[in-house]
Order: structure tokens, then sequence, then C-alpha cells
């Protein structure tokens, strides 16, 4: 190979290096700046391919689309002292490059970071107003409409982020409280349950003492009519009978003996010490009569 060829072979190569170093594309996802000697010289590059000056100039890329930012679980206190475990996510994305870069020299994690620390301030300031109800569900929406509009005003003057939302995703008891709080839920329970089946015991002996009393009611009112139908019985025989000995006087006194005979000689051990003239064995004694 000639030093000719060997020549043009390296001014190709160079010509490929700084062809290659000259132009930079910028995706539709993505946000871009432009260094010369590490100072921004433009920023907010638009998408699309662009040319800039090789190894003098250097292309920064960053992520333009919706990130999230997903904190740890916190401890908070509300305005009553009483304690709670927030956890919580935030949704940014990058409003204005040149801040970002400057503020956390195009890092996420730098930029997550600090986010999440004001994050936990704001979450901390905005809890602290308010009481345990109004946290938990009575101002949750609020509480978020608040801290998102604080954090955004915040990052986008201090990172050069925007903020679109901040959610709350759990809000919890601490461990040492949510014993305590069960402990004080099944004990008051327990005295709950302990006051309905005294009630209970009350109105079962109310119904069985008003059961007892019915049923003595009725049984009254069922020995008066049986008394009464026994009554109208006996005068109704009673009747009969009287009617019955004044149309046959004597065969009635007569049908008497023999139920007086029936009764008397039940058993051949029966002894009877009568006279024998007693009127007992008048029809004994004289068919005819």
């Amino acid at each position: 190979m000639s030093n000719k060829m060997v020549f043009g072979l390296i001014v190709a190569l160079v010509a490929l290096a700084v062809g290659w170093n000259s132009f930079y594309v910028v995706s539709q996802t993505e946000r871009g700046i432009v260094l010369q000697f590490g100072r921004v010289v433009k920023d907010d590059v638009p998408p699309g391919l662009h040319f800039k000056l090789p190894f003098v100039q250097e292309v920064r890329l960053f992520d333009g689309r919706l990130l999230t930012l997903d904190t740890a679980t916190q401890r908070y206190l509300t305005l009553e002292k009483k304690a709670l475990m927030v956890d919580s996510y935030a949704k940014w994305r990058i409003a204005n490059v040149q801040r970002f870069y400057t503020a956390t020299s195009g890092l996420r994690s730098i930029a997550e970071e600090r986010l999440s620390r004001q994050l936990e301030s704001g979450l901390r300031n905005e809890v602290a107003r308010r009481t345990l109800h109004e946290v938990v569900s009575g101002e949750r929406d609020q509480l978020m409409a608040d801290i998102t509009a604080t954090l955004d005003a915040s990052a986008q003057r201090e990172l050069g982020i925007e903020v679109l939302d901040v959610r709350v995703k759990a809000i919890d008891l601490p461990r040492e409280v949510n014993r305590s709080v069960f402990e004080r839920m099944s004990t008051e329970r327990e005295r709950e349950a302990r006051e309905h089946r005294a009630k209970g015991r009350e109105l079962g002996e109310g119904i069985r003492a008003d059961a007892d009393r019915q049923q003595r009611v009725i049984l009254a009112e069922a020995f008066r009519e049986a008394e009464e139908i026994r009554g109208d019985g006996d005068a109704a025989a009673a009747a009969i009978y009287a009617e019955a000995y004044n149309k046959e006087p004597e065969f009635y006194s007569f049908y008497r003996s023999l139920q007086a005979y029936r009764e008397s000689f039940t058993s051949k051990s029966d002894v009877l010490v009568l006279d024998p003239q007693s009127d007992f064995f008048r029809y004994l004694q004289n068919r005819s009569n």
C-alpha cells in the first residue's frame, strides 16, 4: 500500500469521525441540551436531526416522558399528634431542561432524591395541619391537591421539574398503635357482646314470664269453662232425673234401689250389717210391691 493510499484512508477516517460527531438525533420522548466546554449554549432542542460542532460541543439527552417517583413509607404526625404511616408517589417530568441540568447535572437519581425530600417535607406540613379524620377521609383529596401545587412550585423553581400529580397510596397506623387499637376494638366488641347477651337474657325472661302468665290464664279459663259445662250437664241430668221421677216415682225408686244393690254387692267379701226389715231390702222382700 502506497503512502498516498494510507494518507487518503486516514483522511477518510477523520472525515467520517468528524461527520459522525457533527450530527445528532433527538427523539420525540427526549429532551436535549448542547454543551460547549461544559456551558449550555442551546437548551430544549426540538426533536429531529441537528448539527453541532464536532469535538467542541456535546449533546446531553434526557427522558422527557412522564416519570414516577415512588417514595418509601414515612411516619407523620397529625394535628392531634397522632402518628400515621403514609405511602405516596408523585408523577413528574422535565419542564426546564437547562435548569434541570444545572441543578442535578442531568442525573435522574439526584433529581428524584431531592424531589423525594421536598415531597416528604410537604406531606409532613400538610398532615400536621389536619386531624386524623381529615387526612384519612375528610380532606384527603384536598390534601393531595395542596401538596401537588406546593411541590410543583418548588420543584419548577429549584429543579426545572413539573409535578403533575401527588397521590397517597395507603395510610396506616404504626405497628405499636395497631396493636393497642386492635386490643381496644376487641375489648369494645366484647363489652357490646356482653350487653347484647344481657339484653337477650332479659328479653328471654320477659318472654318466658309472659308465656307462663298466658298459660295460667288459659288453664284457668279452660277450668272455668269445664266447670261451667260440667255444671250445666249436672243440672241437665238432674232435670232429666226429676222429670223421670215425676212420671214414674215407683219405678225410679226401684231403679235407684237396684243401683244401690249393685254398688253394695260388687265383691263377695263385702259385709253389710243391716236390719232385714229395713227399707233398703224392701224390693227384695216382696215382689208384689
